[in-house]
């Protein structure tokens, strides 16, 4: 299942790799993409993953890394 984001008040290509590598250690999680350029993050999930559950850890994985970024699904 590919789901997509929009993240807000990202402010370095360092952080961005930073989430990235923390949301493809997140269980269920195949692969994920996070594109600095265009501020978009591309997560393939498992099919039996949790959504909900997921976007609070990927969230929680954001904010810590940069405290003002938050995500949006688009």
């Amino acid at each position: 299942m590919i789901l997509k984001y929009k993240i807000s008040n990202l402010c370095c290509a360092n952080c961005a790799a930073k989430m990235e590598r923390g949301i493809n250690k997140l269980k269920g999680v195949k692969e994920a993409n996070l594109s600095f350029m265009s501020l978009k993050l591309t997560v393939d999930a498992e099919d039996s993953v949790n959504v909900e559950d997921l976007e609070r850890q990927i969230s929680k994985i954001v904010t810590k890394i940069e405290k003002k970024s938050t995500i949006e699904k688009i």
